[in-house]
C-alpha cells in the first residue's frame, strides 16, 4: 500500500521529475490515487513519466499503430492500463506517457529463458506478431524526454522491427548453439492467463514520434542487435 508518508510529501514538494513505474490495480492507478494531488500542488515539477504500455491498442490484426490511433485494449491488463492513462491525465501535471513494447535486456528475454530452462518449445500461433524493446533503450529514452520535456506527450517506445516470436526463439537458440525450440500451436498450448493475454493480440507498433520528437536514435533498433550485446561483455548493456 502506497501512504503519503515518511517523507514522501516533502520530497515531491522538491522533485523537478517524478518517474511511476507501478502498475495499476483493479481500482486504477494505486500512485495517482495516494499521491496524486501531492505531485498536482508541488510547483518545482518539470517532467512526470508514467511508463504504461502498447497493450492499450488491443488486437489490430498485424497492422500498424501509432499514438493517435483510438484505444482498443481487449485484455484486463490494456484495460487496466487505458484507466491508469487517464487518472493520470486528469490531473495538472506535466505528464509524458511512454508506452512500452515487451521488454527484454540482461535478466529476462528469450536468452535469459533459454539459459534458465524456463523455456522448452515455442508457441506458435499464425500471424502472431510480438514488438519488443531494449531496456536500455527505455532508459535512454527517458533520459532525452527528461532533457527536453514536452507536457503532454503520449509515445510508443518499440524497436524498429516487429516480428513473430518465433523468428527471436530461434535467434536466441542459434546464439546459445542450440536447436530451435520445438513448436506447438497456440490452440495446443497450456498457457497460464497471462500468457494467453499477449496471444491475443497481434499489431506492429510505429516509434515514429519517438524518432521525429525526441530526436532518439535506438541502440538496439532490433532483436538481433539487442540479443547479440548481451552475449557481448565489450559492449554497453
Amino acid at each position: 500500500m502506497i501512504w503519503p508518508g515518511d517523507g514522501i510529501g516533502e520530497a515531491i514538494a522538491e522533485a523537478t521529475h517524478i518517474l511511476i513505474s507501478v502498475p495499476p490495480d483493479t481500482g486504477g492507478d494505486p500512485v495517482c490515487r495516494a499521491l496524486g494531488h501531492l505531485m498536482a500542488s508541488a510547483d518545482k515539477l518539470v517532467w512526470v513519466g508514467y511508463l504504461s504500455t502498447t497493450a492499450v491498442y488491443g488486437d489490430r490484426a498485424g497492422g500498424w499503430v501509432n499514438e493517435e490511433d483510438r484505444l482498443l485494449p481487449s485484455t484486463r491488463r490494456g484495460m487496466a492500463r487505458v484507466r491508469a492513462e487517464a487518472d493520470w491525465q486528469a490531473l495538472d501535471l506535466p505528464l509524458h506517457i511512454f508506452r512500452l513494447a515487451g521488454i527484454y535486456g540482461p535478466g529476462r528475454g528469450p536468452l535469459w529463458q533459454l539459459q534458465a530452462g524456463r523455456k522448452t518449445r515455442q508457441v506458435v500461433r499464425e500471424g502472431q506478431i510480438f514488438n519488443r524493446i531494449h531496456v536500455a533503450d527505455i532508459a535512454s529514452a527517458l533520459r532525452a524526454s527528461m532533457s527536453c520535456p514536452k507536457p503532454g506527450m503520449v509515445c510508443n517506445v518499440a524497436d524498429d522491427y516487429p516480428c513473430a516470436p518465433e523468428e527471436v526463439a530461434d535467434f536466441a537458440a542459434s546464439l546459445l548453439g542450440m536447436d530451435p525450440l520445438p513448436r506447438i500451436a497456440f490452440a495446443e498450448a497450456d498457457l497460464s492467463p497471462v500468457a494467453k493475454s499477449f496471444y491475443a493480440e497481434a499489431k506492429r507498433v510505429s516509434n515514429r514520434r519517438l524518432k521525429r520528437e525526441l530526436g532518439f536514435r535506438l541502440r538496439y533498433p532490433d532483436y538481433r542487435s539487442g540479443l547479440r550485446s548481451l552475449l557481448s561483455p565489450s559492449r554497453p548493456q
